[in-house]
């Protein structure tokens, strides 16, 4: 008997999953701001549960079960909202969505621990980290077009104000730069959206997906969906907002950002464009995939000689992001299996990253500038060694969640566009380069500040959250089926509609 006939019928485990950091946001809302260790331990609380709810939902997904309407999806709850505009709460799971919301529960699990240092409007921080979760997990999940809009939107506004007041370098900056982007990128989304209930007469993405749009509808709207999610992923030309904001942000909020934050623009344009709208994917994409070797070469050279421990990260969320956009441009099954494995496997890599970089490094030293850190690896051996497992990752190493990403991303696009391919592979070499560059000058070497001898030593919670985020790049790294499993269930649909109906 498969573990999802097992559990009780009748309880609405998605909504859970989100409800649970929802009540823990309004419980810290009414505490006393005397009461930060109650906060503190508040969230951890209730960041625990929702993580261990979305495995149990990730473990129980049956992937040989009929699902909704003939879909894969699973755990399906739908509660008429605005019947006469054909709005619904209408949420679900399937083999692309449940390792993402896996992926998030573990960014902000690991998150809250990392968090504990902060002293500075404690309150209002951790309120705004869990509607943050709370806005990404109901993308996620969202079957309907306008709920997804709505859960995009919670999710994109807490980043403004976490960033705003608890940021570092250039904060305001930042906080303005990706809201103005985002918001850019929301208004373009409002548009297909709205062309794409009033040709289909509803919002619910399952029955959209059923029905077939004229080849000029998509033609055109395609790309205001696309480019829409396609700025929150950070693409090309739409990318100068990621670095700034990951280096302003607080570490945290870095993890969420980079971690979970980026993929729910690849996922968005996955679950939206691609999967409504296959015959305009077919139009424009060959375009779209060349536009993303800037973000794949572009990025990594831009890593390649930044000096900001944080914009070295930053760039290279960029590059590893453009892996995902030219999967999904590839349109085959095996890219699109690389590019959401890539986006779990990028998410837990980089918020590795910016544990070690944000909360780790900067705290002790007090700066991100690579030629003043140096020798760290003999005063913090164990931030060395996670950052080296996150290293490994962002190389593509065998062993790591990264190698099996890109080895099916690149096995895909290459069947599709093989010049691509091979210039896209150029970011390869140019990755281990500045990802090797960088640990030999922050932690090899002579100790180059003599203060750093005396730097306090890493808490438990950093450890914790280095470690629990290490093991899982190993393990996924040596057991990708865990993943790649769901991950092939959920793409299997989409891809074969697409190759229907692009006539391919």
């Amino acid at each position: 008997m498969h573990l999802i006939e097992s559990l009780p019928t009748g309880i609405p485990y998605l909504s859970l999953i989100w409800l649970v950091p929802l009540l823990g946001a309004l419980v810290i809302m009414f505490l006393p701001k005397e009461q930060k260790q109650a906060m503190r331990i508040i969230s951890a609380v209730v960041a625990t549960i929702s993580f261990g709810l979305g495995l149990l939902v990730f473990f129980a997904y049956d992937p040989n079960a009929a699902g909704y309407m003939g879909t894969k999806m699973q755990f399906v709850e739908k509660l008429d909202w605005v019947p006469q505009l054909g709005m619904s709460y209408l949420v679900g799971a399937d083999g692309i969505s449940l390792p993402l919301i896996v992926l998030n529960g573990l960014v902000i699990f690991t998150g809250t621990f990392i968090s504990w240092n902060i002293e500075d409007r404690v309150k209002e921080y951790f309120v705004l980290l869990l509607l943050l979760v709370v806005g990404v997990y109901g993308v996620f999940m969202a079957l309907d077009l306008f709920l997804m809009f709505v859960f995009y939107e919670l999710a994109v506004l807490p980043m403004y104000l976490l960033i705003g007041i608890w940021g570092s370098t250039r904060k305001e900056y930042g906080a303005m730069k990706l809201t103005i982007y985002l918001m850019v990128g929301s208004a373009a989304l409002m548009i297909g959206m709205v062309a794409i209930y009033v040709v289909g007469g509803t919002f619910n993405m399952v029955e959209l997906s059923q029905r077939v749009f004229s080849l000029e509808f998509q033609k055109i709207f395609f790309l205001p969906v696309f480019v829409g999610f396609a700025v929150l992923a950070g693409m090309f030309p739409f990318h100068t907002w990621s670095p700034t904001g990951h280096v302003a942000a607080p570490t945290a909020v870095s993890m969420l950002h980079a971690g979970v934050l980026m993929k729910l623009g690849a996922y968005g344009a996955l679950r939206a464009a691609l999967w409504l709208m296959p015959n305009g994917a077919q139009f424009w994409l060959p375009g779209i995939a060349v536009m993303t070797l800037m973000n794949v070469v572009y990025g990594a050279s831009i890593a390649m000689v930044q000096k900001d421990f944080k914009y070295v990260i930053g760039y290279s969320s960029v590059s590893h992001m453009g892996l995902v956009m030219l999967a999904l441009a590839s349109m085959n099954e095996t890219a699109l299996n690389g590019a959401v494995m890539q986006m779990f496997a990028h998410g837990v890599m980089t918020a590795l990253f910016f544990a070690v970089v944000g909360r780790m490094v900067y705290e002790r030293t007090h700066t991100r500038q690579l030629p003043e850190l140096g020798g760290l690896m003999k005063v913090m051996p164990f931030a060395f060694v996670v950052f080296i497992i996150a290293s490994l990752s962002s190389m593509g190493m065998p062993g790591t969640a990264g190698f099996m990403a890109e080895f099916t991303i690149f096995t895909g696009v290459m069947n599709q566009y093989p010049l691509v391919a091979i210039v896209a592979a150029l970011s390869i070499p140019i990755t281990a380069a500045y990802v090797l560059r960088v640990g030999y000058m922050a932690f090899m070497g002579e100790v180059k500040d003599p203060h750093y001898h005396d730097l306090p030593p890493l808490t438990w919670q950093e450890k914790f959250s280095g470690t629990v985020l290490a093991i899982v790049v190993i393990g996924v790294g040596l057991f990708p089926s865990i993943i790649m499993d769901y991950i092939a269930t959920g793409v299997q649909p989409i891809a074969q509609r697409m190759i229907d109906l692009a006539g391919r």
